[in-house]
């Protein structure tokens, strides 16, 4: 089992000093997750999206860590693909040197962006992208390995070229993909490449996504390989608040929860509808007829519901790992006896505070991990 952290660099707050507030934190809780034995630091990809996701260079991000710690790993969950945002060839040049400066600790996540409002940003329909990003996916892995590549295809042409530097890991960094429905995570099975399930959907959503990501990776064919060493791992995401008190920790999880949910709402529809008032992020709910307290959305093509209306229940619930050290234990172990090859902790929503994100940290740190292993 790996055990990892996954930042959007979301905030309530996108005021300028606010921003770099955000980036400081971000780096103190994963300096603190190197101390403490987590596998991975990874880092989204998202353009133009106030609040919900000010994570736009990851590049940056991860090479400025990199020069910061010495073993834990550094993932890009995912590079956006879009030819006119990423170059096939700048990908691979950027990814390569990560690799060869960090000591082999990269791992490259690859996707399309999420949003109409981030494809828009570089003139692209959100739905032309797919055969653009899988013609991209096949060819990155060759400036890898290839001494000069040669490319001419439906969106991306390349003359005959070399491509440096390679990357330390042989023949290159393990391959992931961004599995946000059921189609992306059979092409990630198909393709031979890892998993990143993001969504919010527990775990027996985590268990049937297993099975289906399994059997197409059992079935695969050597023609749909991408890369040229396959990679079978499912990651699955695990919203945490690990606090001493149990039930601040479901309060402030359960908001973060619903600030992630409404900013990425707001995105998800185009942008059309005002951006929710941010008091809502710290207190109140949406209502239902029937009274039922729910903040219902989109992660990618996948419908998101999570139903609140209940705060003062059992903190061992399907709304994640908020609560105490047994109770994100409880959820682990459910997510493991599902599948997951990896946990990514989240933590990092928009109005967590800096204090519950590092309690969060070293309690999973403390007392979790090693419960596994």
């Amino acid at each position: 089992m790996k055990f990892s952290l996954i930042y959007e660099a979301q905030m309530s707050d996108p005021s300028p000093a606010n921003e770099q507030q955000v980036f400081a934190d971000i780096v103190e809780q994963s300096l603190l997750a190197e101390e403490l034995g987590f596998d991975v630091i990874w880092a989204v990809e998202h353009t133009a999206l106030t609040h919900y996701a000010h994570m736009s260079a990851p590049e940056t991000f991860l090479a400025y860590l990199a020069g910061r710690t010495t073993r834990i790993g550094l993932g890009h969950g995912v590079v956006c693909l879009p030819p006119q945002m990423n170059h096939p060839v700048k990908v691979a040049e950027r990814i390569a040197t990560l690799d060869v400066l960090s000591g082999g600790r990269v791992h490259f996540g690859m996707g399309k962006g999420a949003t109409r409002q981030e494809a828009g940003t570089f003139g692209y329909e959100l739905e032309a992208l797919p055969p653009m990003i899988d013609e991209a996916m096949h060819l990155i892995p060759r400036f890898f390995v290839e001494d000069e590549v040669e490319h001419h295809g439906e969106f991306i042409d390349v003359p005959s070229r070399p491509v440096h530097p390679k990357p330390l890991q042989d023949p290159h960094p393990p391959l992931y993909q961004a599995c946000t429905r059921h189609e992306t995570l059979l092409d990630a099975g198909r393709r031979g490449i890892g998993a990143l399930v993001l969504g919010f959907g527990g775990p027996d959503e985590v268990a049937t996504k297993n099975e289906a990501y399994r059997r197409a990776f059992a079935e695969r064919r050597p023609e749909d390989q991408v890369g040229y060493a396959p990679n079978e791992h499912l990651a699955a995401l695990c919203p945490a608040i690990v606090l001493e008190d149990g039930a601040e920790a479901r309060r402030i999880g359960l908001r973060g929860q619903r600030f992630f949910l409404e900013a990425l709402g707001h995105w998800a529809t185009g942008g059309e509808m005002p951006l929710p008032d941010p008091g809502s992020w710290i207190e109140g709910t949406a209502t239902t007829g029937d009274g039922t307290e729910i903040v219902a959305t989109h992660f990618g093509a996948e419908m998101v519901t999570v139903d609140f209306s209940d705060a003062g229940q059992s903190l061992l619930n399907p709304n994640h790992a908020y609560g105490t050290v047994d109770d994100c234990i409880g959820y682990v172990e459910r997510l493991v006896e599902a599948g997951a090859d990896e946990i990514l902790f989240l933590n990092q929503m928009g109005t967590v505070p800096q204090s519950a994100m590092l309690e969060t940290v070293r309690n999973i740190g403390e007392h979790v991990i090693p419960r596994f292993r």
